[in-house]
């Protein structure tokens, strides 16, 4: 990605219901608080938040290996927020947990090693996120096994 100032637009529909407008190219996207506070009828700010980080660290593990001309498709990535309260009694996303799984065996790709040490350094959303939540990334290949695990 390169260096430019990025801005979505919401627009509220109903209480908490909001719809996100990225820009005349893309769908529009409908957010919304879990019940009782909103209806659920979207994606929450927390979820979009998990999803973001996901997104990132997937198309940055893939950017790394295709560098290599590897195939590791396909990738999954799963993201976990660990809701709680601060000292305050705030509610705040504590930290997040990402789990990506190659589509591969390790013994498959080349420079796989090299590609794992260093490719969520890459990751714009997950290393601006970590300097005030702490983000573990753990990287698994087809067959279940561990890989990486790094906190962030």
């Amino acid at each position: 990605m390169s260096e430019a100032t990025v801005s979505v637009t919401l627009h509220q529909q109903q209480d908490y219901r909001f719809e996100i407008r990225f820009d005349d190219t893309m769908p529009v996207l409908v957010c919304d608080e879990p019940p009782p506070l909103g209806s659920g009828q979207g994606p929450s700010p927390v979820q979009l938040l998990c999803a973001s980080v996901g997104n990132c660290l997937s198309d940055s593990l893939l950017f790394a290996l295709r560098k290599f001309k590897q195939a590791p498709e396909p990738i999954s990535c799963t993201v976990q927020a660990e809701v709680g309260r601060n000292p305050e009694g705030r509610l705040r996303v504590l930290k997040l947990g990402a789990r990506l799984q190659l589509g591969v065996k390790a013994a498959a790709l080349e420079h796989l090693e090299r590609v794992l040490g260093q490719f969520d350094a890459f990751c714009t959303v997950t290393q601006s996120i970590g300097q005030g939540i702490p983000v573990t990334v753990e990287v698994f290949d087809v067959t279940g096994a561990l890989l990486k695990s790094s906190t962030t």
